[in-house]
């Protein structure tokens, strides 16, 4: 299983021989220092780079280009070598962009030498940085780790160099330059099947899925790109204080030059960079996120600076007592106002510009989307068809900002899951008479009538174990036969309506944990689980692994929390929350934390481990990139539909076939 990191998390590094895999936006320079103990670096030769590619253990492309790899041998590095860090710049240029903040985050995966993906992880938080330490392989105790560092400089490759501790690091940087100059593109590689996936999807038992080679595919070695050639989706940036608009980069392509008028300008379903169909439309959804983030931040900038002029200007027509009242004064007043209004409504135009052409994405975007990043009421889940092979991400929800209420983006979630869920089925922050249930997601009825209002507690709770249910048929339906499972501890049996669709399908077989010695049941064996793997895992003993033990991931929901939980009881839902995902262990909490008050603090690092959603649309969810608070919106089926249902009868039918028969 691919481990997802994260800035400053390590992992233990498997195999002496690795391959790092490097895919951007466009075009980078890659290189590798070479340093001691400390850190330090022994000089020039201690950095493989375009210009010096080989060094012993080490080699790198002699180029820029936007997929690279690099191949090391730590075995065969020098003994005085014991950290290596993987260096990514930007090789400027007419057209390029000059800060990785301007393009989409790269990504890097290191893999053995048999192709095997151990670690992934997508450098995010950057901004006007032009060079950046990604990761490194550092030795300790004898064994090597990959550590995720994603330490970005602003004055380029000299300025990294330095703080390397090179000297001469300006001469040494403009080497790499002119080494990697134009013209130097670097041969691609052969695609294998893992290089052809997403970094944190599994390829077992899947085949690879590239284009088909058509008139307009370039000559073998160049890079395909799929990015459909009329495109200029870079939202403009809302008017500076001189009224000029600043041009930014779309997140999901690279800066294009602007339409004229008549000019082609209508969107692509997969417009966007990677090897299959999902992962162009993945990397489209987020490119949405990005430019709606960074319209809607230079929107309210603009705005709070027109405020700020105008509080600053009317504070000077009436500083002076003398020229306070009068015609003059006035005037001045009047004047402000009006710069006012027009730096708003300019600032507006921009915005409503940017938004129709994200509203036309989405509309070309949303019935494209494969079953697991679909919604329940998309047509494709019709001819549903259970999948031979993992997903790379599934729909949890919709996101939208209150400057554009109308518009939609999926929130889209990495498989396999990095953090455990809590649906919260409690009183909360909902603003009443500010959401419209039937605009949200479908009319809703609620406690036997339709309702316009925020539910009462009893219809919020039932709400939020539907929307838990909801969830858990989607990671089903999205995985290969067999390959997920649910448990369920509901400790009063109050969740059997719910539960419906999972229980009738057969996918529940077993059924809920009852009462306080159910719960602890299903804890320790669960827990069990967690120990063995891991065991296995770190020993590499994979083999040793009990017959009976069911190797698909496991999705426990915990529904009527902290009912039925003592103590112990408590310190294994931690453990499992903190420990599960590394090892295919999840959990899905429907819980009021108020309910949960009694305990005190000591389930604050729970509460922090799981992503939060709600059941009815809030304002909860804060992106890291512009710090945004994006209304989150359940992905419910349609009342009285049975699309749902559906889709796990069709899911328990392929399950028989992808069983292993008996003896």
């Amino acid at each position: 299983m691919t481990a997802e990191l994260v800035r400053g998390q390590n992992h233990p590094l498997d195999g002496t021989r690795v391959e790092i895999r490097i895919a951007a936006d466009g075009p980078v320079l890659v290189g590798v220092a070479l340093g001691d103990g400390q850190g330090r670096l022994a000089g020039t030769e201690a950095v493989v780079h375009p210009g010096a590619p080989r060094r012993p253990g080490v080699e790198v492309p002699s180029g820029a280009a936007a997929e690279q790899r690099i191949a090391v041998d730590l075995d065969a590095l020098p003994a005085a070598v014991h950290r290596l860090s993987v260096l990514l710049a930007l090789p400027g240029g007419p057209g390029a962009p000059h800060a990785f903040g301007a393009a989409a985050a790269p990504s890097l995966v290191v893999a053995q030498a048999d192709g095997t993906p151990l670690a992934a992880y997508v450098v995010t938080g950057l901004g006007l940085e032009s060079a950046l330490v990604a990761l490194e392989l550092y030795r300790r105790r004898g064994a090597w780790r990959i550590r995720a560092v994603g330490q970005g400089y602003a004055g380029g490759l000299p300025e990294l160099l330095r703080d390397q501790g090179m000297p001469r690091a300006s001469e040494l940087a403009a080497e790499i330059e002119a080494a990697a100059g134009p013209g130097r593109t670097p041969a691609a590689a052969p695609p294998d099947p893992v290089a052809l996936h997403h970094p944190g999807r599994s390829t077992v038992g899947s085949s690879p899925e590239a284009p088909a080679a058509g008139p307009d595919t370039p000559p073998s070695g160049d890079r395909v790109d799929y990015r459909h050639p009329r495109r200029s989706t870079a939202p403009a940036s809302a008017p500076a204080p001189g009224g000029v608009a600043a041009s930014a980069p779309s997140a999901s392509g690279p800066p294009a030059p602007s339409a004229g008028p008549g000019a082609p300008t209508a969107p692509v379903a997969g417009d966007a960079n990677g090897w299959s169909m999902e992962e162009r439309l993945y990397n489209q959804v987020r490119g949405m996120f990005e430019d709606l983030a960074r319209s809607v931040a230079a929107y309210r900038s603009a705005t709070g600076f027109a405020a700020s002029r105008l509080e600053r200007e009317l504070d000077e027509a009436l500083a002076d007592p003398a020229t306070r009242l009068g015609g003059a004064a006035e005037t001045a007043r009047s004047a402000a106002r009006d710069r006012h209004t027009d730096l708003v409504d300019r600032a507006r135009a921009v915005l409503d510009r940017d938004l129709a052409q994200l509203t036309a994405e989405s509309e070309v975007v949303e019935p494209a989307l494969p079953p697991a990043l679909a919604r329940w009421d998309n047509p494709v889940w019709q001819g549903y068809e259970v999948p031979q092979r993992h997903p790379m991400a599934v729909r949890l929800g919709d996101l939208h900002l209150p400057e554009a209420p109308g518009l939609r983006i999926p929130m889209l979630v990495r498989l396999p899951l990095e953090r455990g869920l809590w649906i919260a089925s409690g009183p909360g922050p909902y603003p009443r008479g500010g959401y419209d249930p039937e605009r949200e997601f479908g009319r809703r009825e609620l406690g036997g009538a339709l309702t316009d209002a925020v539910p009462d507690e009893a219809a919020l709770g039932r709400l939020a174990l539907e929307t838990a249910v909801a969830v858990a048929a989607r990671l089903l339906a999205a995985h290969p036969p067999g390959a997920f499972a649910v448990q369920v501890i509901d400790p009063a049996g109050a969740a059997a309506p719910a539960l419906a669709p999972l229980r009738e399908s057969g996918l529940l077989p077993v059924s809920p944990a009852t009462g306080a010695a159910g719960v602890a049941a299903v804890l320790e064996a669960l827990t069990r689980r967690v120990d063995l793997l891991q065991m296995a895992v770190r020993h590499r003993a994979t083999e040793a692994l009990p017959p009976e033990l069911d190797p698909a991931e496991q999705l426990l929901i915990v529904h009527d929390f902290p009912h039925g939980f003592d103590d112990r009881g408590l310190n294994q839902l931690r453990y499992l929350a903190d420990e599960g995902p590394a090892v295919g262990v999840h959990l899905m909490m429907v819980a009021d934390r108020d309910r949960a008050r009694e305990y005190g603090p000591v389930l604050d690092p729970l509460w922090r481990a799981l992503l939060r959603l709600t059941p009815v649309p809030d304002v909860h969810l804060a992106d890291p990139w512009v710090g945004h608070a994006w209304t989150y919106a359940p992905s419910l089926a349609p009342r009285r539909s049975e699309v749902l249902r559906r889709a796990l009868d069709r899911v328990a039918a392929a399950r028989p076939a992808a069983d292993p028969e008996p003896g």
